[in-house]
């Protein structure tokens, strides 16, 4: 899972149909709300997809279904085992709409990392376009976003509208609000592949699909917004381990190698800016402090982080009487990492801090089957499944006072 840009994320957005590298079909159904997601499991190695049943649609709903045209076999680069692909989405909108939940189907669980869906606006979707015009095959690769050089413009930035992660079903707002489309926007689905289990030799193909649930909205409807607080990862190699990769400095060059600069520039960028006096703080715990600069109401969240995760929390004003936890997940488990609704909306504004807090493990990779045979590494921030996070995703929807 990538920023577009770093160091934040903040996105928006909608509603769709996919050309060139998909087929649409409609569907439909009746009204229903969400089940509230179970409590996180033990920590597992990485095993399953998406098994909860479509919830059925809402009044004024309808499904959009798109799948993907052919196959596609993941071919990670530079000796690498994780491949981020994109492919373009027309929506086909002739009016705004607002997406009011997406379910992400993975075809083959066994390579699926996370599936992120974008919206770009009118304005950026010439350059989405040509990008898909002038890569051959199906869709381009996409590390650091949607991988379209000018797909940010005037209009505004690629939205974040979904996120997919091993055991997320589609959770529905009781609010009236959705991510907003307007007409001739276009998405960008980028789906992570991770190899690791072949180290990066072919594994199968994946021809994945994803269900859209759209309306028109109304005047009253509340837009969306995907604010993602991040923290830096700065793991050090356990007591009993040692290797080249266990120097800070050569595992970020490793990271660069695999990834490029801008991925490879996140480990010392997030220091500078979450840690006083930028210096790395080696540690199974990490935190870092977001700065609320509008108003806005907090709707829901989940946790991100890879197979060394073991806990993230989002707090609300730490350290002050009105100090409240908005995400808690004390036993992250890699397979079932569910947005949560809160139990009732938060609002928040400026003068507000959220506090993203994440513990990793280093035991943890002479345990699960995917790392116990690859080199001990001092783990930074990076895209791969071998990689680590530390991210706090959160379901917002501005507000005007």
């Amino acid at each position: 899972m990538r920023k577009p840009d770093c160091p934040r994320w903040k996105f928006a957005a909608g509603a769709m149909t996919l050309v060139a590298a998909f087929a649409a079909v409609a569907a439909c159904g009746s009204d229903a709300d969400s089940a509230a997601p179970p409590a996180a499991g033990p920590h597992s190695a990485h095993s399953g997809g998406s098994s909860a049943p479509p919830q059925p649609l809402r009044a004024g709903e309808r499904f959009l279904d798109v799948k993907m045209a052919e196959a596609y076999t993941p071919t990670p680069p530079e000796g690498g085992t994780d491949e981020y692909r994109c492919q373009m989405i027309d929506p086909g909108l002739t009016k705004t709409a607002f997406l009011t939940g997406t379910q992400f189907a993975p075809e083959n669980v066994a390579i699926a990392h996370h599936a992120i869906v974008y919206a770009v606006p009118p304005g950026g979707a010439a350059a989405v376009r040509k990008q898909n015009a002038k890569t051959p095959g199906l869709g381009w690769q996409c590390f650091g976003g949607t991988g379209v050089a000018g797909a940010e413009v005037e209009e505004g930035d690629a939205a974040w509208v979904d996120t997919w992660a091993p055991g997320a079903t589609e959770t529905l707002l009781t609010q009236d609000a959705g991510y907003k489309l307007e007409p001739g926007s276009l998405l960008v689905l980028q789906i992570h592949y991770n190899l690791l289990a072949t180290d990066g030799k072919p594994a199968g193909s994946d021809r994945s699909a994803v269900r859209l649930r759209l309306t028109d909205g109304t005047p009253q409807t509340r837009e969306l917004e995907t604010w993602s607080l991040d923290a830096p990862t700065d793991l050090p190699c356990a007591a009993d381990e040692s290797g080249p990769l266990c120097d800070r400095a050569t595992s970020i060059a490793d990271v660069t190698k695999r990834f490029g600069p801008e991925v490879g520039e996140m480990a010392d960028r997030q220091v500078e800016e979450c840690n006083q006096g930028g210096a790395p703080k080696p540690g199974d715990t990490q935190t870092c402090d977001h700065e609320v600069e509008a108003p806005m109401t907090l709707f829901a969240g989940f946790g991100h982080m890879h197979m060394l995760g073991r806990a993230i929390k989002v707090e609300l004003n730490p350290g002050t009487p009105n100090a409240k936890v908005v995400l808690d997940v004390p036993q992250f488990d890699f397979d079932n990492q569910r947005l949560m609704k809160l139990p009732s909306p938060v609002e928040i504004g400026p003068g507000d801090t959220l506090r993203v807090t994440c513990t990793h493990d280093a035991g943890l990779r002479k345990q699960l089957p995917q790392l116990k045979k690859l080199p001990p590494r001092y783990v930074v921030w990076g895209d791969g499944t071998s990689d680590e996070m530390c991210i706090g995703i959160m379901t917002v929807s501005p507000r005007k006072s």
